[in-house]
């Protein structure tokens, strides 16, 4: 079933359900593509999976792999991992979760015939079996350390769990699904026989808002309690200074890029790609566009990760070395300071005003180098597809905290065999000297080595510059002031969610 039947089989599940008495209502800026944890990969999906469903392996605050579904995880050869389940973790039709659910969710990966984003991760298992109830094997093909956070996303569904499981999905985690109607809102209810215990609200209800001055609007007025990283700078800013407003920050881990399709004849050309980042002001963008709300990102692992490698080439702002290095790459200017353009690029970026705006600022930039950037912004699920189909020349997106806390998110982005569906390869970068360090990496058998291979991946990966790094968001939660319990930690996720109360 394709993700437009899935929607529309979902906005028609239950439609004489409601929203609870008292739920906490949160507002974010697109609905779900795909509910169903193996298929979604935007954001908002994501976020509504870390609600109902559950992992094996979860991130700790220390930004390292740590038990969730599974009390353990056993290493017993480097070819072999036991997971050992929690007992009496119930899903929400009220069966309990066994070594059955595990193992047909990885089993999946193993199967040619299905198709998933998240199917690349598993590249290395070779086969999974229970070993008894709560115990299950994972034999893989070779050493792989970054196994566990494989374990982490996608998250658990039912065995069994078929095409039309978006349409009722059933999960392991604090709130079960009531109803999704499209482009609207996603209800959800507190699962009162949740393993960490229930959820210290009434229950949930996600609407949708594109806008982003509406999202501010329905703050001021009481008709949404919540939004988390889902507001332009500018309105935090003017919501901070009145002072009526519940405030959480953190320094967040959220990377926002320009991606470039290296098949393109004139953006496979490093130079030029090395031309348009130094061309571009991030300093400018974070102190001014973001309100000083952000960071600037020097590459995709986030400074607060393990394997973060600080000694990365990374772009100053220098307009001057921009317009030299397209002079040796053939792109001169034709009439010096006048109108005509060296070249012409197209960037997708979403209709969302926040990003709209960054563009601009952007444009601007190419422009003084002789750069005519062609802006197209599309409503965000159609300018998805079209990143995921290699259909651009350049895009403008963000990689969500929770994926960049391990390096191996290095392979499932620049690895040349990861690219759809099978990984995150959208823009068919290949090095081979990456791929190998990578795959060294991918092998180590120690921490250590395991830090070596990624930081010598990452130092050449920023000067290949498939990506251009923009900046690390700032988590900013502004909620009404009778919302208690507010924290939102460096990925930023929507699971604490849980420990809301509303007064």
């Amino acid at each position: 079933m394709g993700v437009v039947a899935i929607l529309v089989a979902t906005s028609c599940s239950a439609p004489e359900a409601s929203a609870p008495v008292g739920a906490i209502v949160v507002a974010v800026r697109t609905g779900p593509n795909n509910i169903d944890p193996r298929f979604g990969t935007d954001e908002t999906s994501g976020r509504i999976d870390q609600l109902i469903f559950g992992s094996l392996m979860d991130i700790g605050d220390d930004l390292r792999v740590k038990p969730a579904l599974a009390e353990r995880l056993d290493n017993p050869d480097p070819l072999t991992y036991i997971a050992t389940l929690r007992h009496g973790v119930k899903f929400h039709d009220g069966h309990e979760l066994t070594a059955k659910d595990v193992v047909f969710n990885y089993g999946q990966y193993l199967d040619p015939t299905f198709l998933s984003p998240y199917k690349g991760a598993f590249r290395v298992l070779k086969s999974v079996e229970a070993l008894d109830d709560y115990r299950v094997k994972f034999a893989l093909k070779e050493p792989f350390g970054a196994f566990p956070i494989q374990l982490v996303s996608p998250p658990i569904v039912p065995a069994g769990a078929g095409p039309d499981f978006a349409s009722h999905p059933i999960g392991t985690g604090p709130y079960k699904f009531v109803r999704y109607d499209v482009d609207d809102q996603v209800i959800l209810a507190p699962f009162g026989n949740y393993y960490e215990g229930p959820p210290k609200n009434a229950g949930l209800v996600i609407r949708v808002l594109p806008d982003d001055t509406m999202r501010g609007l329905e703050l001021r007025k009481g008709s949404i309690d919540l939004v988390v990283n889902d507001l332009p700078p500018d309105i935090v800013y003017q919501l901070e200074k009145e002072g009526r407003y519940r405030i959480a920050q953190s320094p967040g881990l959220d990377f926002a890029y320009l991606g470039f399709n290296m098949r393109d004849p004139i953006l496979a050309d490093t130079r030029v790609r090395h031309a348009i980042g130094y061309a571009i002001d991030r300093r400018a963008i974070v102190e001014y566009l973001r309100r000083g709300l952000a960071r600037q990102a020097t590459g995709l692992i986030p400074s607060q990760a393990w394997a973060y490698e600080p000694g990365i080439f990374q772009f100053t702002y220098d307009p001057a070395r921009a317009k030299q290095l397209l002079d040796e790459a053939g792109y001169k200017d034709p009439d010096g300071d006048g109108p005509l353009p060296r070249m012409t690029i197209s960037l997708k970026t979403s209709t969302t005003d926040e990003y709209r705006l960054q563009a601009t600022v952007i444009q601007e930039d190419l422009r003084r180098i002789g750069v005519n950037l062609d802006v197209r912004s599309y409503e965000f699920s159609t300018m998805y597809a079209d990143v995921i189909k290699g259909n651009f020349q350049m895009y403008s997106l963000i990689w969500t905290g929770g994926a960049l806390v391990d390096p191996d998110i290095l392979r499932r982005v620049f690895h040349s065999t990861q690219v759809p569906p099978a990984g995150f390869n959208r823009g068919h970068y290949s090095n081979a000297d990456v791929d190998h360090l990578i795959d060294l990496a991918g092998t180590a058998a120690s921490e250590s080595e395991r830090k070596k291979y990624y930081g010598a991946a990452q130092r050449l990966i920023a000067g290949d510059a498939p990506y251009i790094s923009l900046w690390n968001r700032t988590n900013v939660a502004v909620a009404q002031h009778t919302l208690t319990g507010l924290h939102i930690n460096a990925v930023g996720d929507f699971e604490s969610l849980k420990d809301v109360k509303k007064n």
